[in-house]
């Protein structure tokens, strides 16, 4: 079997066809979907701040790390929010 068979036949398995289950419609707004990542990163940082609390070191320290990570995205998303719409 040739190198570029080979190649087209690994990329074939690799190709997949993503799950519809959960799908973003392509007519939302920009504005929506970030106020929605927005309140899904608060979310997040909330659940994994609380969960840091049951936990023991280091993993505590890990997990507060982690937490910290969806903090500066959630803070991130705010900040594109506040120059879409300064006044808003």
């Amino acid at each position: 079997m040739c190198l570029t068979a080979m190649f087209k036949r690994h990329f074939q398995i690799l190709t997949r066809k993503p799950s519809t289950i959960y799908h973003v419609g392509g007519k939302v707004d920009n504005e929506t979907l970030l106020v929605n990542a927005c309140e899904s990163l608060a979310s997040a940082s909330v659940m994994l701040s609380e969960f840091a609390g049951l936990m023991d070191m280091p993993h505590r320290n890990m997990m507060l790390g982690i937490q910290s990570v969806v903090m500066l995205g959630e803070l991130a998303v705010n900040r594109v929010l506040d120059n879409l719409d300064p006044l808003g």
